[in-house]
């Protein structure tokens, strides 16, 4: 597998999904993750159902709650809807904010010929609400360049949102050539940063069967030794 497990029981499984894998598709011959998690179910010679709470995008890398039943499935669905279940991001910036933190909040738009959204004014055809508050964690200086850590956590879950919201506050996530920017590009070219620099890297959720709260934290990638 080229995804890891993180935690598993009766009703769920915790995965760290790695950039570059699909979280599902319905492409045929191209791997994904759920294709992995039931074959690996199959192997123990279990039920290969996987309900799929959650997704993150192919080229970005993190934490994801799977559940093993229909009745896991639809407790840890509600627990998304209500925000009961927290998720918390990582990210590399091009730039160095003035604040400690702060909330974005614009109308996004997705164009399905690209693939690619953008911020948009809310009269525009298709135009959904997206919101996002993010914290620095840490700025870096060089002579030539500076870029932050930052952490984001997301109110609603459009297409790309993070990328989007932030390159269009003027911070682009190193590593992003869709929504960088020359700068930023520049930046993850000097830091050997290949993928998108963002990582789901905190999970907690009331698990749907004892009711305990659970929470799981991984480490950044291992690209972002500038960290």
């Amino acid at each position: 597998m080229k995804s890891t497990i993180i935690h598993e029981d009766a009703a769920l499984l915790v995965v760290h999904k790695p950039a570059g894998l699909a979280t599902q598709t319905a492409h045929f011959g191209q791997p994904d993750l759920v294709s992995e998690l039931k074959n690996y179910r199959k192997s123990k010679n279990e039920d290969t159902y996987i309900g799929v709470i959650h997704r993150l995008d192919q080229p970005v890398e993190g934490l994801l709650v799977f559940a093993k039943t229909p009745e896991a499935a639809k407790r840890l669905s509600a627990e998304l809807s209500d925000k009961t279940l927290v998720k918390k991001y990582s990210a590399l910036i091009c730039g160095k904010p003035s604040e400690q933190q702060g909330t974005l909040t614009d109308y996004l738009q997705k164009d399905a010929r690209t693939n690619l959204s953008a911020v948009v004014p809310s009269t525009a055809k298709g135009a959904k609400s997206a919101k996002l508050s993010w914290k620095l964690i840490k700025s870096f200086s060089t002579a030539a360049s500076a870029y932050s850590l930052v952490e984001i956590e997301l109110f609603t879950g459009r297409h790309h949102q993070i990328r989007v919201q932030m390159s269009n506050a003027g911070y682009p996530l190193l590593g992003d050539t869709k929504y960088g920017s020359a700068q930023s590009q520049k930046i993850s070219a000097q830091a050997g940063i290949t993928s998108v620099a963002l990582i789901e890297d905190y999970i907690e959720f009331v698990h749907p069967q004892s009711k305990k709260r659970l929470s799981f934290k991984t480490a950044y990638p291992s690209e972002w030794k500038i960290c």
